[in-house]
């Protein structure tokens, strides 16, 4: 069916509801979650007891303490790799407890 003058695609009703009703920052909490998932593989998740996104931070609570060290050697990397999974630059800093 063909676009006719006026009127708007799905995907643009989407975004401009999701931007009238201020839903990104949630909806970015929920993508960090997935791409952390995704990135770092379901090993890494085992030990992830929480992840969340306050505004560019993103705190990661893992149970493993050898994990936690591991993993603070390649913080920008784990960054750059999320940041990339996401589609944009979302956090800029990453705090493993």
């Amino acid at each position: 069916m063909a676009k006719r003058d006026g009127e708007n695609t799905l995907g643009e009703v989407l975004k401009s509801f999701i931007e009238a009703n201020r839903l990104q920052p949630g909806l970015d909490k929920v993508s960090v979650k997935d791409a952390w998932h995704a990135v770092m593989g379901e090993t890494i998740d085992k030990y992830t007891l929480q992840v969340q996104l306050d505004r560019n931070t993103l705190y990661v609570s893992l149970s493993s303490s050898v994990l936690r060290e591991e993993l603070s050697y390649g913080k920008e990397k784990i960054i750059r790799l999320l940041n990339e999974s996401l589609g944009k630059d979302l956090i800029k800093k990453l705090i493993l407890r």
